[in-house]
């Protein structure tokens, strides 16, 4: 029997990306060269679908690496010549803090306690940041950063770049890509996929920056600089030999939720974690984890576990309806379930995933 992934990545798998994958292997694309017509027709392809599901638009560039990860590093190497500034409340946000102190810089940081999220109210940027890190939704603590705070801090400091993470979250977040600066995902929370795909957006001021630091014999990284990226995007290529078929599924992915429609997808997102939420304010052995309703993921619902172990429940979950729910994240691994709201995973399952949880 098949099990049911709640688990915040990797995750369920989209309902289409096995037939996509068994197509891929049909047409024998493992096998193609990345300068091929065949292939720029793909990489077109997904650029395509993804600009239309996320509202990317034409003037910035969509380029692809190995993960996400990746990507924290080559945004800070191609925009920072001195500072970073980091808003830090989790562990994936505290790392992108750690790389840029790693890569030599002057990394700042306004860090809040585990669980707790930002207003740009609250935030003061140092004056001569030259990028500003913000995560749209902390996946080690289920903590979002709403979109329109986001805007706003962009709006606020308007001569330094602002990056979104959003590897738990896109294409959920409805941001603004004519105002914001970069943002960027990995394929195997939201999109429910595989591993081993990372997707970055940039707009062309990046680009301006990063020839601004090689001109000025900055180390702005090797075969992936925004410039060896943006060079081959133009022709639909990337430098090295990429995931080919990752990027073909990811395409055909993003063109089923096109046709789904993406309100859609944003509003059926807030109606399971609504579900999700309101069960576990009414059990007797689930506490939620973050306070602030504003600053709750409507992606990854994170809550805190009374009376009983975490792995308990995650055992007896799994045992009777085969379904695997996320453990907490780090010290928080025995006392905390983290429960991935992705597109993969539809209203009815997340009900038969409540009435499960009923009856332990």
């Amino acid at each position: 029997m098949r099990k049911t992934y709640f688990t915040p990545g990797p995750a369920e798998l989209f309902p289409t990306v096995e037939q996509h994958y068994r197509d891929a292997f049909d047409l024998q694309l493992g096998s193609i060269s990345h300068r091929s017509a065949q292939f720029r027709k793909i990489y077109q392809h997904t650029v395509e679908q993804l600009r239309m599901l996320m509202n990317v638009p034409e003037s910035s560039g969509i380029f692809f690496t190995g993960s996400a990860t990746e990507i924290w590093e080559r945004i800070i190497q191609n925009t920072v010549e001195f500072e970073s500034f980091h808003l830090v409340n989790g562990s994936f946000s505290k790392k992108f803090y750690d790389f840029s102190g790693e890569l030599g810089k002057f990394a700042h940081k306004y860090e809040k306690p585990f669980g707790e999220g930002f207003d740009y109210a609250e935030i003061e940027v140092p004056q001569y940041s030259e990028l500003i890190c913000t995560t749209a939704n902390e996946t080690s603590s289920g903590v979002q950063m709403r979109p329109a705070e986001i805007h706003k801090l962009k709006r606020g400091n308007k001569d330094k770049f602002v990056a979104v993470d959003m590897v738990s979250s896109a294409p959920y977040p409805d941001l603004d890509f004519e105002l914001i600066d970069t943002a960027f995902f990995s394929v195997q929370k939201s999109f429910g996929m595989p591993a081993g795909l990372g997707c970055w957006i940039a707009n062309s001021s990046m680009l301006d920056k990063a020839k601004a630091l090689k001109k000025n014999d900055g180390i702005i990284g090797t075969y992936h600089t925004l410039q060896s990226l943006w060079k081959n995007f133009e022709k639909f290529e990337t430098p090295e030999t990429p995931n080919v078929m990752g990027i073909y599924v990811l395409g055909k992915v993003a063109e089923d939720m096109n046709k789904i429609g993406i309100e859609t997808i944003r509003k059926e997102t807030e109606r399971k974690a609504k579900m999700l939420y309101d069960f576990a304010t009414k059990c007797d052995y689930l506490d939620i984890f973050v306070q602030n309703p504003e600053h709750r993921s409507q992606t990854v619902v994170v809550v805190n576990t009374v009376g009983k172990p975490a792995a308990e429940i995650i055992d007896a979950v799994k045992t009777s309806d085969n379904m695997v729910i996320g453990s907490g994240y780090g010290d928080f691994k025995a006392t905390q379930l983290r429960i991935a709201n992705f597109a993969a995973v539809n209203i009815e399952q997340v009900e038969r995933l409540i009435e499960v949880m009923k009856k332990l």
